[in-house]
């Protein structure tokens, strides 16, 4: 064979030798990818199925729970609720922050359960075979009874004839009705759908609907201020009431029901009177224009918040969870430090951006969205991702910027990653510890981060209420 030949005949086999090493080196890589991806995915998914250890850890529980005026609502831009405060109260016993998430009705709430995206129930919920099969029940917060509700009061159940019972979907009223449907061989039909008992309440008292089932302590507060409305025959006799959690979530239960058992002597007691034994109360909520119940609005300056947000880019109620927290929406609010108006702007921030009149609700609007805009370009080019930028400016408005902008340079200085807010809170949260806020790269010095790191929280976890409640 001539040289050349063989020059040619090695380089091919070197060129089938690389490509195939190419070829098993790419393979290799794909594989290691979807086995680290599988592994990402079990892990992930592992992260959000945890016992009291883990969650008290993550420092957050996430409950689902019902929008209705037993449970959970907004009224006057304030969250308010029966099952609300008990679990307020849960989360300083164990803690952590509670985050609510809001179930359509309880399929929704098991399935979200079942699927670790929350990590409780706070829902009227009964006890039956099928949900014992995947989840364990608390002690009994109280009890329920049902009733059928009408416009006309009935006597007996086959006076109901051929009529329909409509009710909500995923409660226990459908099972409730058919056992009597069956013992006692009637022929009524039963229709769920997707509506709140509140709202079929409503519905019956307009005569769009002839018969619906509520519990019965919603339904005597409905009966309150609807008169034509009838509590009618029994459908349940009381009945113990729980809430539920994973089977494996063995501590947490143990925590809960600990909890429950020296609450029930005084604070269930006293939450309960003070959402079901005061009719006027109720009624006034469940009815206002300012209620997630009974209208869609948050507070009286909602036109100049949508109108100021629209110049910020946020979403309206962003901005106005930022004034409740701020004001709770009084314009003549003034701090102890000297801040004033819906925005609680400082005399310096009021002369900076041209607010003449604090206690003037649009001036104040417009100072605070223009301090807002000033906050928002000065973290626009460190932090260009605008969810996590509102993280930085929400605490800026609270703390100040230097301090903030101290924690960043920290989160520099330590190799972490200087755009995610959960790194720069983490350096926050350390600025009343000598061995921070004394570093040279610290310009501001001394702070309590740890108020403005919670100060996000709170501001954005009403935000989220504002957006499971409030229509945009």
């Amino acid at each position: 064979m001539g040289k050349k030949k063989q020059i040619l005949v090695v380089g091919v086999v070197i060129f089938l030798v690389l490509g195939a090493i190419g070829y098993l080196n790419n393979w290799f890589n794909q594989s290691s990818k979807q086995d680290q991806s599988s592994k990402q995915d079990q892990s992930s998914k592992q992260e959000f199925i945890l016992d009291k250890d883990g969650i008290l850890s993550r420092g957050t529980l996430r409950v689902a729970v019902d929008n209705n005026s037993s449970s959970f609502y907004i009224y006057r831009g304030r969250r308010m609720g029966f099952e609300y405060d008990l679990l307020l109260d849960l989360g300083k016993q164990l803690g952590v922050q509670i985050v609510f998430v809001v179930a359509s009705d309880i399929d929704e709430a098991f399935s979200k359960l079942e699927e670790g995206r929350v990590d409780l129930i706070a829902m009227n919920v009964q006890q039956n075979a099928e949900r014992e099969s995947f989840v364990t029940f608390t002690e009994a917060i109280g009890s329920m009874s049902t009733v059928l509700v009408g416009r006309e009061k009935l006597t007996s159940w086959d006076t109901l004839g051929m009529d329909t019972v409509v009710v909500r979907k995923g409660a226990v009223y459908k099972s409730q009705l058919e056992q009597i449907k069956d013992s006692l061989r009637l022929d009524f039909t039963i229709l769920e759908v997707q509506d709140h008992e509140k709202i079929l309440l409503d519905r019956v008292f307009e005569q769009e609907l002839r018969w619906t089932v509520a519990e019965k302590n919603v339904a005597q507060t409905n009966a309150t201020y609807y008169d034509e409305l009838q509590l009618g025959l029994e459908v349940s006799k009381e009945e113990p009431v729980t809430w539920a959690l994973r089977s494996t979530s063995t501590n947490l239960l143990q925590a809960v029901n600990s909890w429950l058992v020296e609450k029930k002597k005084v604070f269930i007691p006293r939450t309960y009177a003070r959402y079901f034994l005061n009719s006027k109360n109720q009624y006034e909520r469940a009815t206002n224009t300012y209620s997630s119940l009974g209208g869609n609005r948050i507070s009286v300056y909602d036109e100049l918040i949508q109108a100021q947000a629209q110049s910020l880019g946020w979403d309206w109620r962003l901005l106005a969870a930022l004034v409740y927290k701020e004001s709770r929406f009084d314009t003549t609010a003034l701090s102890y430090a000297g801040a004033q108006g819906l925005l609680q702007l400082m005399p310096v921030t009021l002369e900076r951006f041209g607010v003449t009149n604090p206690n003037d609700p649009v001036e104040s609007l417009k100072g605070g969205v223009k301090y807002l805009q000033y906050l928002d370009k000065f973290w626009m080019e460190r932090v260009p991702e605008t969810n996590e930028r509102i993280k930085f400016i929400l605490a800026s408005y609270n703390i100040g910027h230097g301090h903030v902008e101290d924690a960043w340079r920290l989160t520099l200085k330590y190799r972490k990653n200087t755009q995610s807010w959960q790194e720069v809170s983490n350096f926050l949260n350390l600025k009343s510890d000598p061995k921070y806020y004394r570093d040279p790269v610290v310009k501001s010095g001394y702070a309590k981060g740890h108020i403005a790191v919670k100060y996000v929280r709170d501001v954005l976890a009403l935000f989220q209420s504002y957006k499971d409640l409030v229509d945009p």
